[in-house]
């Protein structure tokens, strides 16, 4: 079993999604390194909301790009945010829910858990 590091409850990180195929690394987890700049730790439950503010700042998560293998976003699919687009919509009144358990601790370097908390949920099994 390869090592992927800790969630933000300090236990083994879970899986985000496998449908869509999430990660930094397509991996299915948010885990993360030197190379992601945009420290895509948060699992998180995509809702319109969100994917409507997302595409307002300039990253529209909604439609697919084929050439990139990315289906587009639905609300209801898990997917690893970059954690400081997480906390830019926390800001705003619009942050998605979060699954805490496939949530990388490098989460908490950019958000505090309490904001975690309390958007969270329970990782769908």
């Amino acid at each position: 079993m390869t090592y992927r590091g800790l969630n933000v409850l300090g236990t083994p990180i879970q899986d985000c999604s496998h449908n869509p195929l999430t990660g930094f690394t397509r991996s299915g987890c948010c885990e993360t390194g030197a190379e992601d700049r945009g420290s895509h730790t948060v699992c998180a439950l995509m809702t319109a909301e969100f994917l409507t503010f997302s595409r307002s700042r300039g990253n529209d998560l909604s439609t697919p790009a084929p050439e990139y293998g990315f289906p587009g976003l639905q609300p209801g699919d898990q997917w690893c945010l970059c954690a400081a687009r997480w906390l830019e919509a926390y800001g705003a009144g619009c942050a998605p829910q979060i699954l805490l358990e496939a949530t990388h601790e490098k989460a908490l370097d950019i958000i505090p858990l309490a904001a975690l908390k309390e958007h969270a949920q329970t990782l769908a099994s």
